[in-house]
């Protein structure tokens, strides 16, 4: 997979693993499985920086995004 795939997959897996903290923090238990999701999802995005040259900017990742579901549609 190119970075800029793996880069995405890894921002939504991340985003996706907020939810799933808060509520294992409001039912009182340790958020385990999230918070390796959520390192999953930054290992991920950290990877897929360093092997893009010149990395990423911030102000790139919504066309990022939609060049990225783009290639799936």
């Amino acid at each position: 997979m190119d970075p800029d795939t793996v880069f995405v997959m890894g921002l939504f897996i991340a985003i996706f693993s907020v939810p799933s903290m808060v509520s294992a923090w409001s039912d009182g238990h340790v958020p385990r499985v999230a918070s390796v999701v959520a390192i999953l999802g930054g290992g991920m995005m950290v990877w897929a920086h360093s092997q893009q040259v010149g990395g990423y900017r911030f102000d790139e990742i919504p066309e990022l995004i939609i060049r990225v579901i783009g290639k799936f549609v």
